[in-house]
């Protein structure tokens, strides 16, 4: 299965959500990094997405995005071929 990685907070009811769905399709762990107890992670995340919101997803190098752009990616059937990869 393909490394997955996750920018998140402590309290962040998208990034359950995004955990919740890559668990249902098999992927056992995610690597998280915490944005809200290091400053310098949040700027690395901004940075490396474009983004400031979280969840931000990476599978593999492919940057995926949040919650609401997995969950069309799962819709659209692309989810799981990307985590076989």
């Amino acid at each position: 299965m393909t490394k997955v990685l996750m920018y998140t907070t402590g309290y962040c009811p998208y990034c359950t959500r995004a955990e919740m769905l890559l668990k249902q399709k098999g992927v056992s762990h995610i690597e998280k990094i915490r944005i809200d107890e290091d400053p310098a992670e949040r700027d690395a995340m901004m940075t490396r997405t474009g983004r400031r919101t979280v969840p931000q997803i990476y599978i593999g190098e492919q940057h995926v995005g949040g919650f609401d752009d997995l969950a069309a990616l799962d819709r659209a059937g692309g989810l799981v071929p990307l985590l076989q990869d």
